[in-house]
Formats: C-alpha cells, sequence, structure tokens
C-alpha cells in the first residue's frame, strides 16, 4: 500500500520536473534566438529614450542627398495606389509606406479650412488631401508629397548614418518585410522569455517569497513610475 501512494505520488513530481526541463531548454533556445536583438533594441531604445533635452545624446545624421522632380501622368494621378504602381514600374521606386490625408495635418487642416470659410460667411472648397509615399532601405531613403490634380510631385532622396539607420529599424522604418517578419519574431522570443523567466522564478516559491523577491519589487517600481506616466 505504502509502495503504491509513493509511486503515485512519484508521477506528479516525475511530469513537474519534465515541464521545468522542457521550459528551461525552451528558455535557453529563445534566448540564443533573441540575444541579438535584445542588444540592438535595448541599445536604440536607450539612445532615442534620451533624443529630448539639453543633454540630448547623439541620434545619427540625416542628410537631404537629391530632389529630383517627376511629371505625373493622368492615370497615376487617379490613386495613391495607381501611383505607387507608376513609381514602381518606371522609377524602381517601391513605396512601403502610402499616407493619405489633409496637407495640414489632421485637426489642424481641418481647423484652417474651419477658420478660412468663417470669415466673412464665405463657404471656401477644403483642399484635396496630400499623398504621402516613401520608400528604400533604413539607410538611403526616399519620400514623396503629391498634391491630387499636380502634374509633377518632387522626390526627396535621404542618406541616414549608421546609428540614424539602427533607429529606424527600431521603429520598422525602412526595414522592408524580411525585418518587419524578423523583427515580430523577435518580439514574440521577447515574450515568450519573460512568461518562461516568470514562470521559472515563481516555481517552487509561495506568495510571500514572491511579494518579498526582486521581481516583487520589480512590479512596484514598475507600477509607481508607470501609473502617473500614463495618468
Amino acid at each position: 500500500m505504502n509502495a503504491t501512494t509513493a509511486t503515485s505520488a512519484a508521477k506528479p513530481v516525475r511530469r513537474s520536473n519534465t515541464t521545468y526541463r522542457v521550459i528551461r531548454q525552451l528558455h535557453l533556445w529563445i534566448g540564443a534566438w533573441g540575444a541579438l536583438a535584445a542588444i540592438l533594441y535595448g541599445f536604440t531604445g536607450l539612445v532615442m529614450n534620451h533624443r529630448f533635452g539639453d543633454g540630448a545624446w547623439p541620434q545619427g545624421d540625416s542628410n537631404e542627398k537629391a530632389r529630383v522632380t517627376l511629371q505625373i501622368p493622368a492615370d497615376a494621378q487617379t490613386s495613391p495606389e495607381a501611383l505607387s504602381l507608376w513609381l514602381r514600374q518606371t522609377q524602381q521606386l517601391d513605396a512601403q509606406v502610402i499616407r493619405k490625408g489633409p496637407p495640414g495635418g489632421g485637426r489642424e487642416g481641418a481647423k484652417r479650412q474651419g477658420d478660412s470659410g468663417a470669415k466673412g460667411g464665405e463657404s471656401k472648397k477644403p483642399d484635396q488631401p496630400k499623398w504621402t509615399l516613401s520608400g528604400g532601405s533604413a539607410s538611403d531613403a526616399w519620400s514623396m508629397e503629391y498634391t491630387p490634380g499636380n502634374t509633377s510631385a518632387e522626390v526627396k532622396h535621404t542618406e541616414h548614418s549608421t546609428l540614424a539607420a539602427f533607429n529606424r529599424l527600431h521603429k520598422a522604418v525602412g526595414g522592408g518585410i524580411g525585418w518587419t517578419i524578423l523583427a515580430d519574431s523577435f518580439a514574440i522570443a521577447m515574450l515568450l522569455l519573460g512568461l518562461s523567466g516568470i514562470w521559472m522564478w515563481a516555481r517552487g516559491r509561495n506568495a510571500k517569497e514572491l511579494v518579498l523577491s526582486v521581481m516583487g519589487a520589480s512590479i512596484v517600481v514598475l507600477l509607481v513610475v508607470l501609473v502617473p506616466a500614463l495618468f
């Protein structure tokens, strides 16, 4: 009877140990996969966190290389997508970002239109929203701002230094679909790394030990800093 009871009690222990070994191994693999990404994102995040103020850290250099005026054919003026297709086929410029919005930018543009219409009771036709297209790599980028109805538009080419390029990659700008997928995998890896680390840290500890641990202190500090920042 005692042997049977001991065997039954040993099974959950073995399962628990197996689960721990599997999660620990996954934690190590995930850490190895995302190690360089953690260094890259940590460095660029630290740099960008100090980009404002009197003691702002250098953010890298961005220099305009050239401005090219293009004649826009009628068929490319019909929509942002048509303009993007024309740029790709004729200028080898692949637009990664297409934005369509008011020329003044959101609320400011709407406010200006309302003010101009209110003066003297005149009603003025609102301006056409501008189309902004941009693309290129993290270090060599281009952008175009086009007002519908115009027969020409200017393309601005900009060169970014290595530090500026890494900061752009941190913000998912200029990396293309390949970098987006890779960055997504790094982000998922960081989430899994945190969850598995918390699980392994909490294993075998009671509530009091968790509250009085480094993790408990980090949660308290995070809440103390985060809540005032949000509200």
